[in-house]
């Protein structure tokens, strides 16, 4: 999988003057500070262009105390969004308006708890290493409609097989609104290659360049935007639930990931001459899986994090017969019953767990530090698992030391807090705010009566 070159709307360096010139003569109005909160949902304020170089020394300011995972006290002062200008994108379907991924900054300083920015030092880790991450990742996600009753449906009505899984039909029947958004990725220069129906009825992937993690981040945070406005331009709901039905597949996030050289870009996850462990990693990939492996648990609460999350990492939860998610902590060959799976050609590595909820810049974050961690230690991950991993008896998963993620939310909350590697990542005040909000998370589902709880008990007894 060769690394997109993302393209930039003005030249490195251009003065802010000349930038404002350059997007008043495209008839850009209005430009956005954006950010992501805990949840990577995108946060902004709007300038009219006359005030964009003020916007781009860190004008707009944000009282964090109104967002979830913006740590503050209502007494502090506000954070400020300074816009990186590499990311700066026109809205595709509001061609006056251009957005742009912000660090935050307070009294003049990075702001530890941003999102972005913890990516950012994790990168910088890598880069005094002599490395640069690249990731793909591919975006799955429902499009539905609402049915007179309020209730959901897939878009298109014809949408209704058993194994809806790349159904050319379905595929044909959404194109009008799928074209539009996979032309609208093409025309940033995302590269899209591949996209296609799957496995659940209303449910499609895109697919598109890989690149540097940031790049990627700032692509995928846009994209949930991007792809929810367009299709509610076609009267359609767009939704990123990980699992919104419970007898189809969920959505997944998988995470393609490799180390560049630095200096050369060469990557330095392709196999050696020979390739003796016979998997199409290098022994530095193996490295970088064996950190990950060590902290899949904490991980996971990172990558899945959402209460619906786990009803996705089940063994089997779907009408295909077995889930598509991973349960068991382990990596291996082109077999998707690993968390980590090594693809067929070789040079990456994916993790399998991460779902469409999860913030990029905190999971990718996470995910590489732990790599970075395996490297260097200069872990070992042990022997590949080779098989299908539900298929093993509890016997045979316990002599290969095959262990599970973590069942629910509450599980994967509390071992996040034990492990000392997440608050080294995010920072203290970031670390204790996710887990603050998560642990509520888990309380506040415990706390609601389901329908299924009604129906179950309401008249047993």
């Amino acid at each position: 999988m060769s690394a997109a070159v993302p393209a930039r709307l003005w030249p490195e360096g251009m003065g802010a003057a000349e930038v404002r010139a350059l997007l008043e003569a495209r008839q850009v109005r209005y430009a956005l500070a954006s950010f992501v909160d805990l949840h990577g949902v995108c946060k902004a304020k709007a300038v009219p262009i006359a005030h964009l170089e003020a916007m781009l020394a860190g004008s707009e300011l944000f009282t964090g105390a109104a967002l979830d995972g913006v740590p503050q006290d209502v007494s502090d002062d506000e954070v400020a969004a300074l816009p990186d200008p590499a990311s700066a994108t026109v809205l595709p379907w509001r061609s006056d308006t251009v957005w742009l991924a912000s660090n935050l900054q307070f009294n003049g300083e990075p702001f530890e708890a941003c999102s972005r920015s913890i990516l950012c030092r994790v990168r910088e880790q890598a880069a005094a290493m002599g490395f640069r991450f690249q990731l793909g990742v591919e975006t799955e996600f429902f499009v539905l409609r609402r049915g007179a009753d309020g209730s959901l449906e897939p878009a298109s009505a014809s949408d209704s097989l058993e194994k809806p899984c790349y159904d050319l039909r379905g595929l044909l029947d959404n194109l009008g609104w799928l074209d539009e958004l996979v032309q609208a990725m093409n025309d940033l220069g995302w590269g899209v290659y591949s996209f296609d129906h799957e496995d659940g009825n209303g449910q499609f992937e895109t697919d598109f360049g890989y690149a540097d993690a940031l790049v990627t981040a700032d692509r995928v945070s846009f994209f949930r935007l991007m792809a929810r406005e367009i299709c509610r331009r076609h009267g359609l709901l767009a939704s990123f639930m990980p699992k919104p039905f419970a007898d189809r597949t969920g959505s997944g996030a998988h995470f393609n990931m490799s180390l560049a050289d630095l200096a050369s870009g060469a990557n330095l996850f392709e196999p050696e001459a020979g390739d003796a462990a016979g998997l199409g990693v290098s022994p530095l990939a193996r490295s970088f899986i064996a950190g990950i492996l060590r902290h899949a648990p904490a991980i996971c609460a990172v990558i899945a994090p959402t209460v619906n999350s786990y009803k996705r990492l089940v063994v089997q939860g779907s009408m295909s017969g077995f889930t598509w998610a991973p349960v068991f902590i382990c990596y291996g060959n082109n077999n998707r019953t690993n968390m980590l799976r090594i693809p067929g050609a070789g040079g990456r590595v994916e993790c399998r767990a991460a779902d469409s909820a999860c913030n990029p810049y905190l999971a990718s974050a996470l995910l590489l530090a732990a790599g970075l961690e395996g490297i260097r230690e200069g872990l070992d991950p042990g022997p590949a698992n080779l098989e299908n991993a539900y298929r093993l008896t509890p016997e045979q998963r316990q002599a290969r030391g095959l262990t599970t993620l973590p069942r629910n939310l509450g599980e994967a909350v509390e071992v996040f807090a034990a492990d000392p590697l997440p608050r080294q990542v995010f920072g203290e005040a970031m670390a204790e705010a996710f887990i603050d909000f998560k642990r509520q998370e888990w309380n506040d589902y415990h706390a609601e009566v389901s329908a299924w709880e009604r129906d179950r008990y309401l008249e047993l007894f």
